[in-house]
């Protein structure tokens, strides 16, 4: 499976005092150095942490494919248009959550969500859709011209009991099953982290995970040392 890395959060962090650091295109070329095969970046319409300043370097810069992260409103069409990312995922996207909260509804939204993907992949952007595990929108998903999806797998990392993990994983698989006897690549994302990504790994057929919130949550231990060492050599 290869990775794709979501560096919103660095954003997130940089936001919190409205300044310059942390650069999240900074911390895209280090996650590149380590091996990552995908750099995904979330383009939100309130632009709360990335915004099209962000997009626009990451395309000069990161040598791994940029995947963005979208809404299918005017505004961000035109920017993804503009800034040619090598993939567009098209999501839900709600001003009031914190985080997204479920999959496309492409049933529901067809004609919608068909035009997106026809306007850019005239541009040759592929286009991935955030499903939930559900058969209706991975067929949904086909018809509307989609080359890829991407498994939404929250339900899955919120599960607690045994019971509820296996459920959403049988729903993961069979879903990933059904993408691929359509033809359509098989990604998935979302609340993955470092103890229950094992679970996803073991499905077949999925290509790439998208994981982001516990890369970076993790990165502040996994790096503070080395962090303090360096400013403490600075110092002295």
């Amino acid at each position: 499976m290869m990775l794709g890395v979501n560096i919103d959060h660095v954003a997130t962090l940089r936001q919190a005092r409205r300044g310059s650091m942390p650069d999240p295109v900074a911390a895209a070329v280090i996650c590149e150095k380590a091996g990552c095969d995908s750099i995904v970046a979330h383009l939100r319409e309130d632009r709360r942490h990335i915004n099209d300043d962000d997009v626009r370097r990451l395309r000069k810069t990161i040598k791994t494919r940029l995947n963005l992260e979208m809404s299918t409103s005017e505004d961000i069409i035109k920017a993804a248009i503009k800034i040619r990312p090598d993939q567009a995922t098209l999501v839900p996207e709600n001003r009031d959550e914190v985080t997204t909260e479920g999959g496309l509804d492409v049933l529901s939204n067809m004609d919608r969500i068909s035009d997106a993907i026809d306007r850019l992949q005239s541009k040759d952007i592929k286009v991935s859709l955030f499903i939930d595990p559900e058969s209706d929108q991975v067929e949904a998903s086909k018809k509307a011209g989609a080359g890829i999806i991407e498994i939404h797998t929250g339900k899955y990392a919120n599960a607690r009991e045994a019971e509820d993990i296996e459920k959403e994983l049988s729903a993961i698989a069979i879903a990933a099953d059904i993408g691929l006897g359509a033809g359509l690549v098989v990604n998935a994302g979302h609340g993955l982290d470092y103890k229950n990504v094992k679970g996803i790994t073991s499905i077949k057929g999925i290509e790439e995970l998208n994981i982001g919130h516990s890369i970076i949550a993790y990165s502040v231990f996994a790096g503070i040392e080395n962090a303090v060492k360096e400013m403490l050599a600075l110092a002295r």
